[in-house]
């Protein structure tokens, strides 16, 4: 099954390598976004003392959430980045 943006970029003469460029930073971005919304979520989960726990579970904890936000906005994500790219590549036109 194949799916399409919502937001399509718009027409730009912009060079292919800066339009990917923009895409891939839009989809940084939102990896971002979508990690620090899920770690205020984990905020109140404690760590199970008899599966881990301590400063090591603690210390991997943001590296965790880091990969949830990335995996999370690898796929279609939540759609910030469709329209951050649009907004992106807009502002580079009118330069």
């Amino acid at each position: 099954m194949t799916t399409t943006p919502f937001i399509t970029a718009p027409a730009s003469n912009l060079p292919p390598q800066e339009i990917a460029k923009t895409k891939a930073a839009a989809k940084d971005f939102e990896a971002v976004f979508i990690s620090e919304m899920v770690s205020h979520m984990f905020e109140g989960v404690g760590t199970d003392p008899a599966f881990g726990g301590g400063a090591g579970e603690d210390m991997f904890r943001g590296m965790l959430i880091q990969e949830y936000g990335k995996q999370m906005a690898k796929g279609q994500g939540i759609g910030i980045s469709d329209q951050l790219q649009k907004m992106m590549i807009q502002m580079q036109q009118q330069r």
